[in-house]
């Protein structure tokens, strides 16, 4: 049986029988890939606790032809990302990164988006707390950027007329990003006050300081942003980390 090793990202586990699980795997040269990890629950299983949503390792699959389904050989643990699993806020981040990844990413390779989203965990991980959640927005916005569906903000994303730097913006999730004054006339679009366009350019831009955002401006960005990943990437699909991620329920806790 043809074998493949990659390095790979546990996105989700499920319980298949009483000795083994089913595993999506983020992996580098390969894309998506399901695995069966045989034996993952035995008590004396040689995965130990390496299966763990989020573990980061090298992969040896056994692979099939026209087989969607693979079995996980090895499992050598690089990364388990305790330090997310601690934190409310930084695991809900790092869940919905994984799910964005899980629903969207190609079955082809793409490492780009590989990359983004081990980056994206090492750096959840350690972040401030004062500059949490606005990494979050921003780490999602790369994903989804990578995967390519980044949003227009210098022109027109209808007609192509360069927009004018500062002041307010016409965004539209709809048409993937902002609109000229003549286009928003005929097309809904949200309204971004000047200091909202500003967050988001700097959200957008990973060598800039990341903003400090107020709560009603960090919650407008959320929302935005949850918005636009259901319009362009959700297809209707259910995203439960991505509404976990929305709500913050541990806030009002």
């Amino acid at each position: 049986m043809p074998q493949l090793e990659t390095p790979a990202i546990v996105l989700s586990t499920i319980r298949y029988s009483e000795t083994s699980k089913i595993l999506r795997l983020a992996t580098r040269e390969h894309g998506v890939q399901s695995a069966i990890a045989k034996g993952a629950l035995r008590p004396r299983s040689r995965f130990g606790a390496a299966l763990q949503t989020l573990s980061e390792g090298q992969a040896r699959l056994l692979t099939k032809e026209h087989r969607e389904l693979h079995i996980l050989a090895s499992f050598d643990l690089l990364r388990l990302h305790v330090g997310l699993a601690g934190d409310l806020e930084r695991y809900a981040s790092a869940s919905a990164l994984a799910e964005v990844m899980l629903r969207f990413a190609p079955a082809d390779a793409h490492p780009e988006s590989y990359d983004l989203l081990r980056d994206a965990l090492s750096l959840l991980e350690v972040a401030p707390r004062a500059e949490l959640e606005a990494l979050g927005f921003r780490v999602l916005w790369q994903l989804v950027s990578t995967l390519g569906f980044a949003p227009a903000l210098d022109a027109c994303v209808r007609d192509g007329t360069p927009l004018p730097p500062g002041g307010g913006l016409a965004f539209s999730t709809r048409e993937g990003g902002a609109l000229c004054a003549a286009c928003a006339a005929g097309h809904g679009a949200t309204q971004l006050p000047a200091d909202a366009r500003a967050d988001l350019d700097i959200l957008m831009d990973a060598e800039a300081v990341l903003p400090r955002l107020d709560r009603r401006h960090a919650e407008s960005h959320r929302r935005l942003l949850a918005r636009y990943i259901r319009y362009h990437l959700g297809e209707g699909a259910e995203l439960p980390a991505l509404d976990f991620w929305l709500r913050r329920p541990w806030i009002a806790a």
